[in-house]
């Protein structure tokens, strides 16, 4: 199926995507304060979990449920979405947010890439490739990360590229909710393990009431909100969108952890942002 041509739509999905941005990543920050209670994985656990339910509850996904024909792509999708998840949350808890989530965008701007067919467009990715390779430690300062954070967030990476893919298939099944049974296929994956992991604490009246507030902010809403915009935007656009996650992850973790950034890094936000700031004004080519 085609994507909507309407460059009035095109909009609609460059703020989706950005809108789901931002809640993401005040989810994040919120729950690497719960990492010294339950850990990655049972946080991991705890925001797949809930947000399966309250999806297929909200959206009454048991109306429209996968068939046979569905099933490859709906395993795939949904095991992307549990693998990114469950990766970037144990990345996050070795290595800085800010480090992780740049490194987990080689997974979008590599989507992105492949996408790419005109000189303006990779002018695009070019801005956004320099600041994320600013973000990049480097030197001196990539001795002190943790080898296997970084594994994970580069595993993170290839889980979002994948989701970005199968997502784009996945959303053009009319008779499927999708998103719900996708996000139940990774609970599916993510929350024995963090049951395991976790034990009892995860039951905890207070970390289930953060958990509630970490999946809608992380899951429900974001992915309710890229579904809608996978519908209405080429996959080239979304990578690069999503690549501006560097940015707002910067200014959540400023907002809710006090992490402050160096000049170079903002040099790197800067340069990111406008390239997502470019490709969105010439969206409309792309529609």
């Amino acid at each position: 199926m085609k994507n909507d041509s309407n460059p009035g739509h095109a909009w609609a999905g460059v703020a989706a995507v950005l809108a789901s941005l931002v809640v993401q990543n005040m989810g994040a920050a919120f729950a690497k304060q719960l990492f010294s209670a339950v850990g990655p994985a049972g946080m991991t656990a705890l925001r797949i979990g809930i947000a399966a339910v309250l999806l297929i509850v909200m959206r009454q996904a048991w109306k429209k449920m996968p068939q046979r024909r569905h099933l490859r792509v709906l395993l795939v999708y949904g095991a992307t979405l549990g693998l990114m998840n469950a990766a970037i949350y144990q990345a996050f808890a070795r290595i800085p947010i800010g480090v992780a989530i740049a490194i987990e965008v080689l997974g979008p701007l590599s989507v992105a890439l492949m996408g790419a067919r005109r000189l303006l467009d990779l002018a695009w990715l070019a801005a956004a490739g320099l600041g994320l390779w600013l973000l990049l430690p480097v030197g001196d300062a990539s001795s002190a990360l943790d080898p296997l954070g970084v594994a994970f967030a580069l595993g993170a990476a290839a889980a979002w590229a994948l989701y970005i893919l199968f997502g784009k298939r996945a959303a053009h099944f009319p008779d499927v909710d999708v998103l719900a049974w996708g996000m139940a296929f990774a609970a599916l994956l993510t929350v024995p393990f963090g049951a395991w992991s976790a034990g009892p604490a995860l039951l905890a009246p207070s970390i289930l009431a953060i958990g509630l507030a970490v999946a809608v902010l992380s899951s429900a809403v974001p992915y309710t909100l890229e579904m809608w915009a996978l519908r209405r935007l080429p996959i080239s656009l979304f990578g690069v969108l999503a690549g501006s996650s560097p940015a707002v992850a910067a200014l959540a973790a400023y907002a809710i952890l006090g992490e402050q950034l160096s000049t170079v890094q903002w040099t790197a936000i800067a340069a990111i942002s406008g390239a997502v700031m470019g490709s969105t004004l010439t969206a409309h080519r792309r529609a």
